[in-house]
């Protein structure tokens, strides 16, 4: 092909282009505002923080250049830090698979009931990740001196002579917030498992029937979750930034910084440095490493996704 050809082609391309975008002009004009309102929120700040990661900055002075220094100093020099992503992993390779595979089981045992029962039923298990008084029961129940739930109650069957420092100990703060992170998992993800489930075609159950399916699982396989697909990949992006996105039950239950770092995540130590030091650089590279390792787990995620019910 020779360059003026290619170059024709490409003009024709491009008008062809230009034709449809006026002629579906009042759909482009509804999503305006929320492509607007994205950009300047979510893909504006995200290129600002990149930029600001190559930077020493303080907010007092102007940015300057330091090329890769934050993140070396990150990956080489912090050691709080590398405990952090430590903590970050293990609370994301816990509560990450196990609160994805519960919400969507919660949805489809949910899903059966009749319909008023399942909108209570939908809310008594939302309200826990949207309930700001969670924490303060958490903390009564897991409190270190004898008036504790847990303490009361293994004290009273002869389990433990004295109170044990739940969330103070390095020792169960860990496990105590993986109980916690789990109880709350049951967000956004939830309400979307539900909302895929009562849109599945009952029909296709009715096919399935005829076609040999003899059980609830071999529906779950071959019919449930091939339809789900949208979901399942919306449940898994929102499971994986709240995997990630861990802060504020630390920060409530086990204080700031914790004891010994040992429940310290990513966004603490981001937090740390953006909110109370204002090393906005440093701060910058941190949450740039978090959100490309969120990216790269989320690529895993969704590569596996696609093969389900295939």
């Amino acid at each position: 092909m020779s360059l003026a050809s290619y170059t024709e082609k490409k003009k024709r391309a491009l008008s062809w282009k230009l034709k449809q975008i006026v002629k579906h002009r009042v759909c482009y004009a509804f999503l305006a505002p929320y492509t607007i309102v994205f950009s300047l929120f979510f893909i504006a700040p995200l290129v600002v923080s990149v930029f600001y990661s190559f930077t020493y900055f303080n907010i007092l002075e102007s940015p300057r250049f330091i090329g890769l220094r934050n993140y070396i100093n990150l990956l080489l020099g912090d050691d709080v830090f590398l405990k952090a992503m430590k903590n970050t992993f293990i609370m994301a390779a816990i509560t990450g698979p196990i609160g994805y595979i519960a919400s969507f089981l919660f949805a489809w045992f949910i899903n059966e009931l009749p319909r008023y029962i399942r909108a209570f039923v939908t809310l008594v298990f939302y309200a826990p990740s949207i309930s700001g008084a969670v924490y303060m029961i958490w903390a009564i129940i897991f409190s270190g001196d004898a008036y504790g739930y847990i303490n009361g109650l293994l004290m009273h069957l002869g389990i433990l002579d004295q109170p044990v420092l739940w969330l103070t100990d390095p020792k169960y703060m860990m496990p105590v917030m993986l109980v916690v992170i789990l109880w709350m998992s049951l967000g956004t993800g939830f309400l979307a498992f539900i909302a895929g489930l009562s849109t599945i075609d009952i029909t296709l159950y009715e096919a399935g029937l005829m076609d040999g399916i003899t059980n609830r699982w071999q529906e779950l396989w071959y019919i449930t979750l091939p339809n789900m697909k949208g979901m399942l990949m919306f449940g898994a992006v929102m499971a994986i930034t709240q995997s990630f996105g861990v802060a504020d039950v630390t920060i409530a239950l086990a204080g700031f910084p914790s004891t010994d770092y040992a429940v310290h995540t990513v966004v603490n130590h981001l937090v740390d440095y953006g909110s109370i030091r204002f090393e906005m650089g440093y701060a910058s590279a941190i949450a740039t490493l978090l959100f490309f390792v969120m990216i790269l787990c989320n690529w895993v995620v969704q590569k596996f996704l696609r093969r389900v019910g295939t």
